[in-house]
């Protein structure tokens, strides 16, 4: 009784959690090698490598085998590498990547990884039913499936550590089998094998690539172990050894049996018995009690690891319902993912055993698998590549490696199935583009930023050995100028509106102790361009004059890659002709164009619907080449601002006698066709002087004016009360082409 006692204690102490209510953790045998190990060493090897080796030779087969695996191993090692860099948190893959490139790219590839590790447990349930009536071929399928499914996932749920104990057992029977395997040839046929060997095969059920392709899903279980690592003591420590050793074992494990069914059966004999390892071992039900092991491992190591992922998705709101999905038990299990994920794979087998194509929908869980493993190599290879002094790995490896695995991943993709890979790619995207609407919000930095400050640099290297004219590139960047909140609010939809949605703005907020409470808020208006989709920037100086601010602000700035090319200036009733000109002198000098504001004081921008860009004479010279003289910003200006306000455009030229009349018409007209200007765009001629006719012109919601030398103040105002309408006064940088 004593005895029977014991061992019931310890049978039930493997149901039972830790009693300090703390989570289980394990270590890098129990927690990484084995999950690992027990995935890669699947029904696959059984009853496929000799089938691999059948078509193609020896050789053919060894080569498959090692093409496959270079690519899991390029895989195992991009994973050790960012694993010794970061934190890895729960949900392995998930927590990898989103650390690296953002929840968006770690959520759209994660979601359906996790998907395809849900729906893969009925796919091995159903291998697992097939190695069982092998021995009971009396049994039926949805009973055998049922039963399988209910234990694994009795197992799964009720505890972690239970689950990692049964490994164990399962472990030993897959070592038996292949024991048996390796002593059935010395059995049987004693000391030598009885085949030679085909070096290179016939291939006659595919070609290379086909056989491959049916091969490469043996070695898809890279990922068993670090989606346990939120389970893991020392993840760093963990995830590379334990993941590298069962790769390369398991590479050496499926080099030794193709090497072995080479010599024990000839090549009809293995394309034709799928079960040549259970015929030729010493001991056939060893075999058969493998394959049972490793497939319902495999299921078991899916519904441990996917409720991981599931959960650590959900805690950052990737999912809806997210905040029950997260949830989990004192001692760390995951009830509600778990039960989720039961419900997909059970939901799974209801649909295999209604007679629905498991096998059809097989390829596209390889697919996001495929796509994990390829954005895994290419966080490693773009953070080697940025040169980023926060990516310094324990464990380090050449570039080449998560080259190799990304390309390899890819490749794979489209070989084993083009529409399913297109299919997988398109669903990321889209999940992709979803979540980047949710703005998602991380505990944690990435390198994103850094992504696109190397590209910028790259970019500005790039463009330093180019010519300087960049007159097909240019695109409304302003300078503007403020001493006070009010200046920038009250133009704010105006420079909206001139920079929506490529343009940009850049703030500069001048003031001195007697005025800094003048410029509070100016951050939270440049944050409003950003948010209305304009890329805004804010600089703040401390100034003892505007003048000083200015010549300080535009010597600083013409020397910045990202360099305003118009300053944008509010023009006052009060505003000092002096100082105006000194700025303007200064910007000019700087090689910055100049847009003077003057904005009615009552109708202001009207019903923002009708623009008049007023063109002086151009007699005697009505050639329009591809620079028109300080004509090309009010242009470029003018057509920002009717394809924002959905409005039209007006060009008028006042000439001096009838005899231009005709040039002038010519001239505006080219000057539309050239410049590709709206369709609606009306051209007028008229003879006579601006004061004559300005009480005739069309009414307009904006006047652009070229900006006089010197600068006429009184003109300006005169302009305003005249066209009873706001008005620009713009003068060219020389960077600006409206033909170009």
């Amino acid at each position: 009784m004593p005895i029977l006692t014991a061992l019931s204690n310890q049978f039930l102490s493997l149901f039972r959690s830790p009693s300090n209510g703390e989570s289980t953790k394990f270590g890098t045998f129990n927690g990484v090698f084995l999950p690992t190990l027990l995935t890669i060493l699947g029904a696959v090897m059984y009853l496929r490598t000799g089938w691999v080796v059948g078509n193609a030779g020896l050789w053919g087969g060894l080569l498959i085998i090692t093409l496959a695996n270079t690519i899991t191993l390029c895989t195992g090692l991009s994973i050790s590498s960012v694993a010794t860099n970061i934190r890895v948190r729960a949900g392995g893959a998930f927590s990898i990547i989103s650390q690296s490139l953002g929840l968006e790219v770690g959520g759209s590839v994660t979601v359906p990884f996790y998907l395809a590790q849900a729906i893969s447990v009925a796919f091995y349930i159903f291998a697992f039913s097939e190695g069982w009536q092998r021995i009971f071929p009396s049994h039926p399928t949805w009973l055998i499936v049922f039963v399988a499914f209910g234990l694994c996932f009795a197992v799964a749920y009720f505890s972690i550590n239970l689950a990692a104990r049964v490994r164990f057992p399962i472990l030993f029977l897959v070592t038996f089998s292949l024991i048996s395997v390796f002593l059935g040839s010395f059995q049987r046929f004693g000391p030598g094998f009885i085949v030679t060997p085909l070096a290179w095969g016939r291939f006659p059920s595919t070609d290379f690539w086909g056989v491959f392709a049916v091969f490469f899903p043996a070695v898809t279980g890279v990922l068993a172990g670090v989606n346990m690592s939120g389970t893991l003591r020392d993840p760093r420590k963990s995830i590379p050894l334990g993941t590298m050793t069962a790769i390369v074992l398991s590479f050496v494990i499926y080099l030794s049996l193709a090497y072995w069914v080479s010599r024990v059966a000839t090549p009809e004999e293995l394309v034709t018995t799928l079960t040549v390892m259970v015929d030729k071992s010493a001991w056939g039900p060893a075999v058969l009690a493998g394959i049972l092991a490793a497939t319902f491992s495999a299921a078991l190591n899916s519904l441990v690891g996917a409720p991981r992922v599931l959960q650590a998705i959900a805690e950052h709101g990737i999912l809806p319902g997210g905040e029950l999905l997260a949830q989990e038990t004192p001692t760390g299990e995951p009830r509600p993912a778990m039960i989720a994920t039961g419900i997909v794979g059970l939901a799974t087998i209801f649909f295999g055993l209604s007679g629905g194509g498991l096998n059809a929908i097989a390829p596209l869980m390889t697919m996001f698998f495929l796509i994990t493993y390829a954005v895994l190599n290419g966080v490693v290879l773009i953070e080697q590549s940025m040169g980023l002094v926060s990516f310094r790995p324990a464990f380090k490896i050449p570039r080449i490696v998560p080259l190799i695995g990304l390309v390899g991943s890819l490749y794979v993709m489209f070989l084993i199935n083009a529409i399913f890979s297109l299919v997988a790619l398109i669903v990321t995207i889209l999940l992709y583009t979803g979540l980047t609407h949710r703005h998602l919000s991380a505990p944690w930095s990435d390198v994103r930023s850094g992504i696109f400050v190397s590209l910028a640099e790259w970019a500005a290297k790039q463009v330093s050995k180019m010519s300087e004219t960049q007159e097909r590139a240019w695109k409304p960047s302003l300078l503007v100028p403020v001493q006070a909140r009010g200046e920038l609010l009250g133009s704010y939809r105006f420079i909206k509106d001139l920079t929506y949605p490529k343009g940009s703005v850049h703030v500069l907020g001048m003031y001195s102790d007697d005025t800094q409470s003048r410029i509070d808020g100016l951050e939270e208006l440049a944050d409003g361009f950003t948010r209305d989709g304009i890329f805004a920037r804010l600089s703040l100086l401390k100034v003892d004059s505007f003048t000083q601010g200015m010549r300080t602000g535009l010597e600083l700035l013409h020397s910045v890659f990202f360099r305003p090319n118009a300053l944008f200036m509010y023009l006052r009733p009060n505003t000092d002709a002096d100082t105006l000109h000194f700025v303007l002198e200064h910007a000019q000098r700087n090689e910055i164009g100049a847009i003077l504001y003057a904005k009615h004081p009552q109708t202001s921008l009207g019903r923002e619907q009708s623009v008049n860009v007023w063109i002086r004479d151009q007699s005697p010279d009505w050639e329009v080449g591809m620079r028109l003289t300080n004509l090309d910003l009010s242009l470029l200006l003018a057509y920002q601002l009717v394809q924002n306000w959905h409005g039209q455009m007006n060009l008028i030229t006042i000439v001096a006698n009838e005899a231009d009349r005709f040039h002038g018409e010519m001239f505006l007209e080219t000057l539309v066709r050239l410049g590709r200007m709206p369709r609606n765009t009306q051209t007028i001629v008229e003879v006579g002087s601006l004061a004559d006719y300005l009480p005739h012109a069309p009414q307009a919601d904006l006047n652009i004016f070229g900006l006089q030398t010197p600068v006429d103040l009184q003109f300006m105002h005169r302009m305003v009360q005249e066209t009873d309408a706001s008005c620009i006064f713009v003068r060219d940088s020389g960077h600006e082409s409206a033909l170009a």
